[in-house]
């Protein structure tokens, strides 16, 4: 053929366009799988607008959507692990602690603060999952035990949200020793009469749930949170049974008695605030 025919390229239709959707826009849920914009979702405090699915979130956004207006005070930063048994597995302990310090942006697995919530003078010990999965080690013992000292000495309520996998086994006994340590001091506020809240999100595990995560004057859990000391799957293991639906979500818990409320997030701060209100009101003569 000696001859052939140039065509003129075809118009790609819009439709086959590629399209650059700017990064973070949307966010799919972990439940419902329902795609819907962040904006939406941040505004829903990180719960989901269709299903209600109640997303991690980090120890400063708790902070700031707990006391008024966002704001208060950072207490007993600076503290950090000594890595008193020269732990190490894959990598050593020592290293582990300052790649969570970089990937969480936090020192530790806990953030105290100070504030007002709901006009109420309040501390909160606010755990972070993001930093070695809410682990409990020595620094975060001392944190809490910290807390209540100034509980004790200026008369506020305490309020802790867990959010944890239980003690860190890279400090064995020192982890081990810390729910002891917690549990008196709690004793010391229940005696003085100060109440102390808590709060559990998802997951509440290991140590701390069987230490101060379920010793509150008040226990609270955020919907679908699961709460157990060991996971469903080494239960159904040990014993050789299948665990019922919902077995150790807060729900399940709440109808067998374990909590006394689950409360959605969006409604959390305004339930604090009006309990700490009862709790602190000073007796009429």
């Amino acid at each position: 053929m000696w001859f052939r025919k140039k065509q003129k390229p075809t118009a790609t239709p819009e439709s086959a366009k590629a399209v650059k959707v700017p990064a973070g826009l949307w966010t799919k849920c972990d439940s419902c799988s329902q795609i819907m914009y962040t904006e939406a979702v941040q505004k829903n405090l990180m719960v989901c607008p269709k299903c209600g699915f109640h997303f991690h979130i980090t120890s400063r956004e708790r902070l700031s959507m707990l006391y008024d207006e966002g704001k208060y005070e950072e207490l007993f930063s600076g503290l950090s692990t000594l890595d008193p048994l020269s732990f190490q597995d894959l990598k050593p302990y020592s290293q582990r602690i300052v790649q969570y310090r970089r990937s969480s942006g936090e020192e530790e697995a806990i953030v105290v603060a100070r504030g007002r919530l709901g006009g109420t003078a309040a501390v909160s010990c606010v755990m972070e999952y993001a930093f070695m999965g809410g682990s409990m080690g020595s620094v975060v013992g001392e944190k809490i035990k910290r807390a209540i000292d100034l509980c004790l000495s200026e008369r506020l309520p305490l309020v802790i949200v867990s959010s944890s996998g239980g003690a860190r086994m890279q400090e064995s006994v020192f982890s081990l020793m810390q729910m002891a340590k917690v549990s008196a001091a709690l004793a010391e506020l229940h005696q003085a009469r100060l109440p102390f809240i808590s709060v559990m999100a998802d997951p509440t595990t290991g140590g701390v749930t069987a230490s101060y995560a379920m010793l509150g004057d008040l226990n609270i859990a955020e919907p679908g949170a699961l709460i157990g000391f060991a996971g469903p799957r080494v239960i159904e293991q040990t014993i050789r049974q299948k665990l019922p639906p919902g077995f150790q979500r807060s729900e399940f818990l709440l109808e067998k008695g374990m909590l006394d409320m689950v409360v959605p997030r969006t409604e959390l701060r305004e339930t604090l605030a009006r309990v700490l209100s009862l709790l602190t009101s000073k007796e009429t003569p």
